[in-house]
This record gives C-alpha cells, structure tokens and sequence, in this order.
C-alpha cells in the first residue's frame, strides 16, 4: 500500500477545515495503526480548552490530557484539533464535556485502552477536575503520570 493509498480516506488533513458549530457535527478521522503489538502510549494535550456554561452562557476553561493505548485506529490530530475546537460554542458541564470527549473516542478508534484527566479552571472559586478511564492500564505499557498539579490558588 503506497503512502498515498494509505492516507487517501482523509478529508481534513492539508485541506481547509472549517471549525464545527457543535460537537456533534464534528467529523473525527482514523489511520490505521501500523505498529499493532507494540505496547506503547499516546498522548495529547489539550492546554486551551474551551466550552460554555449550559446556564449562564460564560466561557469554562480546561486543561485535558488523553492518554490512549492503540488498537487498530490512530486519531488523525486535525481531526482531533477541530473536534475540540467545537466546544467553543457548545454548552455543557464539565463532566458531560470530559466524559463525552472519552466516550466518542473510545467508540471511533476502540483502544486498549484511554483515560482522560479534565483539569478545570475555577469559576465561581470551584475548580472541577474529572477523571474517566475505560480500565486498568495494560501489563507492560508505560503510562506516564499526567503532570498536571491539582488547583492550590495562591495557597
């Protein structure tokens, strides 16, 4: 299979992409994972992410890391970048948008195995953290620590 074959099926990668209006509408992309039985980790960090409170309208601001081990699915970054980036105008909780990111993962590239860690940025002097993982870890794949410290203010 030649590179071009291999990547024929992307709709987004080097093209223009407009951001979509909801979640929903967001169009995620997979390759295929061309190191199947290797034991390792993806990850992506998500340092700006933005969505609305459902309530008040107000922008909420997160800190995500994805870790996820592959099956036979790669999320395609772009793919990713514009599926994060439709949060902007959406309205939801913090848990339902953390929760929601794992889950249409899960569903669309069928890891091992994937965690998220949602660090939320205090509004109303209440930071949110939400944790969600499909399971324990797999034997003999490295998970690093997700680095991110809990909330501490000026304390």
């Amino acid at each position: 299979m030649t590179r071009t074959d291999k990547y024929a099926g992307l709709e987004q990668l080097g093209q223009k992409a407009e951001i979509p209006a909801h979640p929903e509408d967001a169009v995620l992309e997979r390759v295929e994972n061309t190191q199947t039985g290797a034991a390792y980790c993806v990850r992506f960090t998500v340092p700006e992410f933005t969505s609305l409170c459902p309530m008040t309208g107000q922008p909420d601001f997160a800190h995500l890391v994805i870790d996820y081990v592959p099956g036979p699915w790669l999320v395609e970054s772009k793919s990713l970048k514009l599926f994060m980036f439709a949060f902007r105008s959406h309205g939801a909780f913090h848990e339902d948008c953390t929760v929601a990111i794992a889950r249409r993962l899960v569903d669309f590239l069928a890891p091992e195995w994937l965690r998220i860690g949602g660090y939320w940025y205090p509004r109303g002097g209440i930071p949110i953290d939400v944790f969600y993982q499909t399971g324990p870890a797999p034997e003999g794949v490295w998970i690093p620590d997700q680095g991110v410290p809990g909330y501490r203010g000026r304390g």
